[in-house]
């Protein structure tokens, strides 16, 4: 089979937590924790044995997991998406090109 992507993927397992967009405005207090299967610049995979429906809006908060500093300076990506597949195994998110990167101290 012929790799399709343009994006080059890596292969990390980041801890994210992942919260469903509201559609009615109202906080949503849906959050899954996961970790990504892998990850390039438009997208991660998740395995999950119960992914969202797809056309799902989601905001993540990636965690970078940098070594040796505390638990309030560990830098994290806070992007939004949407699922854009499903499969047994998990889903797949793509992002949008806004996001932030921060740190727990400052988020």
């Amino acid at each position: 089979m012929e790799e399709r992507r343009k994006l080059e993927r890596f292969k990390l397992r980041l801890p994210t937590i992942l919260k469903v967009e509201s559609q009615n405005g109202e906080p949503n207090k849906n959050i899954i924790n996961l970790k990504t299967d892998n990850i390039c610049s438009g997208g991660a995979f998740f395995n999950t044995s119960s992914p969202l429906p797809e056309g799902t809006k989601v905001k993540l908060s990636i965690n970078l997991l940098k070594l040796k500093t505390s638990i309030e300076e560990q830098p994290i990506i806070k992007i939004c998406g949407k699922i854009l597949r499903t499969e047994p195994a998990g889903m797949a998110i793509g992002f949008n090109s806004q996001y932030k990167i921060v740190t727990l101290s400052n988020k």
